[in-house]
């Protein structure tokens, strides 16, 4: 009786890990794939609920800072590596100097970890990792290597606008690039609902800036902030500017 007892004690947990489906057997994440329509496939293929967590933002479309091809769908997609049933997405285009059109907007979720200078971020992104951050739309003085007037306090701004530790969110701009020439991703972020760029604009830490004369989508909100802060002699225009 005794033996029954303990072969039936070893059994029960293979026999539990039998039953378990493969989503279910090992836990994944975005980091997983290499792509966002294999993500999504398996999210898809997985079944009822998120037991990986893949859906941050429970829009039902997954790991959406991952490389294209990328997918939307709801039914069952095929992996990275099958035959595709339809063309693959066109990949976003990407001039090297950061200017381009990054496709449909990506939105993701991240703790800021550094903060580099008054328009760059280190955050890490959930299930991504950690990445650079050159924040879309505006320029501050530079802090590094040519050091300008302003360069400190429009980096210390930055520290009182996304400080170490705060959760932004992060989201792309369709009219331009999605990583610059550095490799850094070019995103506008949000904390606590308030789009940090145009903060540090509007305290006049930094000025709008327009790559090659081709306008982001929040150009013409970034330049009544500018204006108001020129106006106003705000932080570095009656400093430096």
């Amino acid at each position: 009786m005794v033996l029954r007892v303990f072969v039936l004690a070893l059994a029960l947990p293979l026999l539990v890990l039998i039953g378990q489906s493969p989503a279910q057997a090992s836990d994944r994440d975005c980091g997983d794939f290499a792509t966002q329509a294999a993500a999504q496939a398996f999210f898809v293929s997985a079944g009822p609920g998120d037991p990986h967590r893949l859906d941050s933002d429970w829009d039902r479309v997954v790991c959406e800072s991952n490389p294209c091809p990328c997918s939307t769908g709801q039914a069952p997609q095929p992996f990275a590596g099958t035959s595709p049933t339809s063309s693959p997405s066109p990949s976003p285009t990407t001039n090297p100097e950061g200017s381009g059109n990054s496709g449909p907007v990506r939105r993701d979720v991240g703790n800021v970890v550094k903060v580099t200078d008054g328009d760059t971020l280190k955050v890490r992104i959930r299930g991504v990792g950690i990445r650079d951050v050159r924040l879309l739309g505006i320029d501050t003085p530079e802090k590094y290597g040519r050091r300008e007037c302003g360069g400190e306090l429009a980096t210390s701004a930055m520290h009182q606008e996304a400080p170490v530790g705060s959760r932004v969110v992060l989201r792309s701009d369709p009219s331009q690039a999605a990583v610059d020439r550095y490799g850094r991703l070019l995103r506008y972020v949000i904390r606590n609902g308030r789009d940090v760029g145009r903060r540090q604009v509007i305290t006049g830490h930094a000025q709008v800036y327009v790559y090659r004369d081709d306008p982001f989508t929040r150009t013409a909100w970034y330049r009544s902030a500018e204006r108001a802060a020129q106006t106003h002699a705000r932080g570095l225009w009656n400093r430096c500017w």
